[in-house]
């Protein structure tokens, strides 16, 4: 390879973003035939689309799913494969249980959490509108989709706004935050032009959601004043909605334990494009390395330092193929890859639970079986039995949540 497509190279590697297996564009055509809506809306930073259940003509007891995060507009096919196209049938199993299912979808996936409520609080009166029968809502959203509709319901209830919902739901939602390593927020920013990653990193949502976001401009991994803004604006509306019933399920495990991935571990080595880069899995203590960054084009290098974090890449919770992403994009561009560890806890059980905060490695690590069910923030929720990709729609939770959409 010459210099100059080394260059080149270099400057291509950030094409690319960290998406959720339920979001993501399928890597094949698709086997899977994804419905033509009954209906179609525009909403305000949305839209949606209308499936009515079996045998059907109208919106019959409904269920409303908000898209969770990325970067640019919701693709409502890729998910309605990713929710119904895998494992289990999650959006067949409603509609055959004669529940009419409403996805909404973001204009901007990144755009702020406070912004995209808009389209959910839009969403859920125009169900109300147009429902037929008096059978009330389930209302709720996947990973930040769950966020946003938290937020919408309970800002409804603040303005005084009849909501109709039974039950609100939230699938392996960052309510304490998310996690992406640090070494991998700051390589973003290290790629030598602007690209999409970089822009997904420091976007909006992603200062809201994440619980320690890299500045690009000062170089500090710090609590973002997006998300201590967006926190405050969630409590003045009362943290959560007061009136339906609150359920959370998280793809991590309750018993405290987590993906095989040690401390301190080289979990991806990059030769030819970025030679001698490094990135290495979270351990705890002060000034601890997590990544190596060093590029040729224009020549730099720098060292990525963590301080008092706990041992986030190997906790109990929802997984993203982080590292795998990026190893992929790289080894595209003719990179070295020696990837070690692919995937990564991107949230954690316990913050998919509202049980505790992430900035102790005891809280972090908690056996949430364990604990008093009181010390949840939701009525009921339910931990995979085994570490499960996050959003992964597996027959465990998805007929759990099935069981307690309203009659």
């Amino acid at each position: 390879m010459s210099e100059q497509q080394h260059e080149q190279a270099e400057q291509s590697v950030g094409e690319f973003t960290l998406a959720t297996p339920v979001s993501a564009e399928p890597t094949a055509p698709l086997a899977y035939t994804v419905p033509e809506p009954d209906e179609r809306w525009d909403l305000p930073k949305g839209f949606a689309h209308v499936f009515y259940g079996e045998h059907q003509q109208g919106v019959f007891r409904p269920v409303v799913l908000a898209d969770g995060f990325n970067s640019g507009r919701s693709n409502l096919t890729w998910l309605y494969t990713g929710l119904d196209g895998g494992a289990f049938p999650l959006l067949s199993e409603m509609r055959r249980r004669g529940h009419t299912v409403i996805l909404i979808g973001f204009e901007e996936r990144s755009a702020s959490i406070l912004d995209n409520a808009q389209a959910a609080m839009a969403a859920v009166q125009r169900t109300i509108a147009q429902q037929l029968g008096d059978a009330r809502l389930a209302v709720g959203g996947f990973s930040m989709g769950g966020l946003v509709t938290r937020y919408a319901l309970a800002k409804m209830e603040t303005m005084r706004m009849d909501h109709r919902t039974a039950v609100y739901f939230s699938y392996d939602t960052p309510h304490r935050g998310a996690v992406v390593p640090v070494g991998l927020q700051a390589f973003s920013h290290f790629i030598p032009v602007p690209n999409p990653f970089a822009r997904q990193m420091n976007s909006p949502a992603a200062r809201q959601m994440l619980w320690r976001h890299h500045n690009p401009e000062t170089g500090d991994t710090a609590i973002a004043p997006e998300r201590t803004r967006f926190l405050n604006e969630l409590s003045q509306v009362g943290g959560w909605p007061a009136i339906p019933r609150k359920l959370a399920l998280a793809n991590g495990r309750g018993d405290g334990t987590g993906p095989a991935i040690p401390p301190g571990e080289t979990a991806l080595k990059v030769e030819r494009i970025y030679p001698g880069t490094a990135f290495h899995t979270q351990a705890q203590g002060v000034d601890v390395i997590v990544a190596e960054l060093k590029r040729r084009f224009p020549q730099a290098e720098k060292m990525v330092l963590t301080s008092d974090f706990p041992e986030f890449d190997g906790a109990p919770g929802g997984t993203l193929r982080s590292y795998g992403i990026l190893a992929d994009m790289l080894r595209k561009f003719g990179a070295g890859i020696d990837l070690r560890h692919e995937h990564v806890c991107f949230v954690p059980s316990v913050s998919a639970i509202a049980v505790r905060d992430l900035d102790h490695q005891k809280d972090l690590y908690a056996a949430i079986d364990d604990l008093p069910p009181d010390d949840a923030e939701v009525d009921d929720f339910i931990c995979s039995s085994i570490t499960t990709a996050h959003t992964e729609i597996t027959p465990e939770l998805g007929a759990w949540l099935l069981d307690r959409l309203p009659d």
